[in-house]
């Protein structure tokens, strides 16, 4: 088994998986080269498709598609209702309980969609590598909640990896910075990514990287501005072509893809032309402005101006004190973006390494350096929300204060309210608001074999613990008696240990089942790719080819392209073989030509 532990960066729109080279972070690309995986997947009939197979069948099978699911990790359904009118595929789910997302007739959660995207990282770094990879280091928005945390690592165990440590995303993008750089100072980290933002205050010294205050909002990213746009597309959709986008999936789709290319193209240019095929002869067509494209995100983009204020704060700093500002996630690409964070921290922001790829080299460091590889190097991380239990009244009282850095244990200690009262319940909850009703319930025990005793001589300590991943663990102990009750949270809306150990065994049992559908895919990849090169050859090489040479070839690529859509793996190879053959004289030729070129005009001293 490896010892080897890759970064991962788990994204709303791509996803990424790196390690480190020596001491540099790379990205690992798929076998055509694609450094970023979408973190899409799609269903056709029994074959499941990740990535970029599956952002293709995006618009010809929208519902079977799914998109976006970060935004739905350790929530319940009534927490995405403000999402629903831009899903088009089917949600459910109890009061309490984890997302069902309907796919035909199966169902399935976010940790398991959000899984078979990980796998094929996974799968991307061992077929790099040429070994098994079952350890990883997972990045989180810093603003994840507990149960946003959960819910990925619950991920990452169903995909068949370790999560060795679960580190937020600005956290990563320092390391990746510091490393490269050499930073010493105090640095904010500005993040927006697609479904979420981020604000980090972090102080480098001397190899330490330790957070001092973050902030944000796990639900604003670039699918709002998108989201923003189709709102503006959509009601004028309705109002000139008389159609209703928002019950059509396949318009809705059209008009999201049309959104989204817009704003990538009026992150560059000042204006663009926008056109959509709406059905029955009708289209959609006019320019748009980058001054109307701010407009319409304008709101947006300002809401996250708050939070970094209040980072600061937190951190009992001005924006002066900012030694640097780095930009990460490919939302900051927008110029409104650039120049409101410009202005807030009165300083041009840096982006020399790429804001996609930033997070996932920084968590390759924070591996290596859990490896043992790197040794002068230590990161502090903190706790995004506060931490405490109910009590009487329903007011909360906070335990572990948000911004603390972790790991860190608290104690505190609280007594009955009741005459010979033998059970106290104590219920869990995060969040900055003083009463209950208004914060985020966590998880609810109850500490029982109390003496009877009269109200206020118990004394109870409740002691709260978060681990290096930000995995909380709450026991609470009868001083008097030592009797105690231990709880690890799971996540109100998290997987069962039963649920989580019947997806890793499902994909054991399909674990031969999944390795066929990988080994077809990646001959029909190296396939298509040998007919790509194959054509351009003869093209370029066609005069110097005999005719029989010529029939042969055709002959060889006929037979391939006639299994390339087959399910038979084995078949597709021999076939490549064959046509490796066939092709074997012209690649002499091109070999000779490009020797004679080389050579041509020089005497042999120059050569040899």
């Amino acid at each position: 088994m490896s010892n080897r532990i890759v970064g991962i960066d788990l994204g709303t729109t791509n996803s990424l998986v790196a390690y480190v080279d020596g001491k540099v972070p790379k990205i690992i690309p798929d076998q055509e080269g694609n450094r970023m995986v979408p973190s899409i997947v799609s269903f056709e009939g029994n074959q499941l498709r990740v990535g970029e197979k599956a952002k293709k069948r995006r618009k010809e099978d929208i519902e079977n598609t799914l998109y976006s699911i970060k935004r739905l990790m350790g929530k319940g359904l009534a927490e995405v209702q403000s999402e629903l009118a831009y899903i088009p595929f089917k949600l459910s789910g109890d009061s309490g309980g984890v997302i069902k997302i309907h796919v035909g007739d199966r169902t399935f959660t976010p940790p398991e969609i959000s899984a078979m995207v990980l796998r094929q990282l996974k799968e991307q770094a061992e077929s790099y590598f040429k070994e098994e990879i079952n350890r990883a280091v997972i990045t989180v928005p810093a603003y994840f909640n507990d149960s946003q945390r959960q819910a990925t690592k619950d991920a990452g165990r169903i995909a068949g990896l370790e999560v060795v440590r679960i580190i937020n995303e600005p956290t990563a993008a320092s390391l990746a910075y510091g490393l490269d750089m050499r930073k010493q100072g105090i640095i904010a980290v500005y993040d927006l990514g697609g479904g979420t933002f981020d604000i980090s205050i972090l102080k480098l010294k001397e190899g330490i990287f330790e957070v001092l205050s973050t902030n944000g909002n796990n639900h604003l990213g670039g699918d709002d501005f998108d989201h923003a746009m189709i709102s503006v597309i959509l009601q004028e959709v309705r109002e000139k072509g008389g159609m209703d986008g928002e019950k059509d999936p396949e318009l809705f789709e059209k008009i999201r893809a049309a959104s989204e290319l817009a704003k990538c193209r009026l992150s560059t240019e000042n204006s663009t032309f926008m056109e959509i095929e709406l059905g029955a002869g009708k289209k959609y067509e006019r320019p748009w402005t980058r001054a109307e494209f701010e407009n319409v995100i304008s709101s947006l983009v300002t809401s996250t101006a708050e939070p970094c204020r209040q980072a600061l704060s937190d951190a009992g700093l001005t924006p002066e004190a900012i030694d640097e500002v780095v930009l990460v996630g490919g939302s900051t690409r927008v110029p409104m973006v650039r120049k409101l964070v410009e202005d807030l921290f009165r300083k041009k922001a840096h982006s020399e390494l790429n804001p996609d790829e930033v997070v996932a080299l920084g968590a390759a460091i924070q591996g290596h350096i859990l490896g043992g590889h790197i040794k002068d190097m230590l990161l502090l991380d903190v706790t995004p929300l506060s931490l405490g239990i109910e009590t009487m009244g329903g007011v909360v009282s906070r335990i572990i204060e948000r911004n603390t850095t972790i790991p860190t244990s608290a104690v505190d200690q609280f007594t009955t309210s009741v005459d010979n009262q033998t059970g106290v319940q104590v219920h869990v909850v995060q969040g900055e608001r003083e009463l209950v009703k208004d914060v985020r319930s966590l998880a609810r025990f109850t500490l029982k074999g109390i003496p009877p005793m009269k109200a206020g001589l118990p004394k109870i300590e409740v002691r709260f613990q978060i681990d290096a991943n930000g995995i909380l663990s709450v026991s609470a102990k009868e001083v008097r008696t030592g009797i105690e009750q231990t709880i690890e949270v799971k996540a109100t809306y998290g997987l069962e240990e039963e649920e989580v150990k019947r997806m890793i065994k499902d994909s054991m049992v399909h674990a031969a089942e999944d390795l066929k559908s990988r080994q077809v895919i990646e001959s029909r990849n190296e396939a298509e790719s040998v007919l790509r090169h194959t054509d351009r050859a003869m093209d370029l090489h066609r005069a110097s080819l005999s005719s029989a040479e010529m029939e042969k070839i055709s002959k060889a690529v006929s037979r391939l392209k006639g299994v390339i859509q087959g399910e038979d793996h084995r078949l597709i190879r021999n076939e490549l073989k064959a046509l490796e053959e066939a092709t074997q004289p012209l690649a002499e030729k091109i070999m000779n030509q490009a020797l004679k070129a080389e050579v041509e005009g020089k005497k042999i001293s120059d050569v040899v």
